[in-house]
């Protein structure tokens, strides 16, 4: 049985950031129980592995004073997963247009899989620049990024850049950045 009293704040949260905890202070304020969904991105290579952000989002929600909001793995359809927990709402902040642009063809399968809704609530304007992927961005050319994510957050960023550094590894980032300096064609190499 699905509850409307109940919502999932679902995302990878790799790395949980201040916006992810300003959308669950908002989702706190509509609904009585919120369960923030820490899920699977399978076209991207996290840098977190998912032990880790469902440790950091923990940490990250009681020093925020959201105890009471659970965490759980994500680990399949998202609507079976809302289902499994009794939620009966999806809850997403959105930054600006190309967040809704993102979000509305999720929201749709979800709706036409199940029924389930999503409610978009506007993230905080202050925080309106502030995405995982630039998080770690900033990080991995050594710009701070403590006040961009919850406390311990920044410091994980940076231990985990420097572990696929000294293993030799490639992020997301670096890897498209390489592929963009390479030729396309034959012809691009003369």
């Amino acid at each position: 049985m699905t509850d409307v009293t109940t919502a999932v704040c679902p995302g990878s949260f790799d790395p949980i950031t201040l916006g992810h905890l300003d959308v669950v202070r908002r989702a706190r304020a509509v609904v009585g129980d919120v369960v923030l969904g820490v899920a699977r991105n399978a076209a991207k290579a996290p840098l977190l592995d998912v032990g880790e952000r469902v440790s950091l989002a923990r940490a990250a929600l009681d020093g925020a004073g959201l105890g009471d909001v659970r965490v759980a793995v994500v680990p399949g359809l998202l609507v079976d997963f809302c289902r499994d927990v009794g939620a009966g709402v999806v809850v997403k902040g959105l930054r600006g247009g190309a967040d809704f642009d993102a979000e509305l063809p999720m929201a749709l399968m979800n709706r036409h899989l199940s029924g389930l809704e999503t409610v978009f609530v506007a993230g905080d304007a202050d925080l309106a620049h502030v995405a995982s992927s630039l998080v770690k961005d900033v990080a991995r050319h050594g710009g701070p990024v403590d006040d961009l994510v919850p406390p311990g957050v920044g410091d994980a960023v940076r231990a985990a850049l420097a572990r696929r550094a000294a293993a030799g590894q490639q992020d997301d980032a670096q890897h498209d950045d390489a592929q963009q300096d390479e030729p396309r064609t034959e012809g691009d190499r003369a």
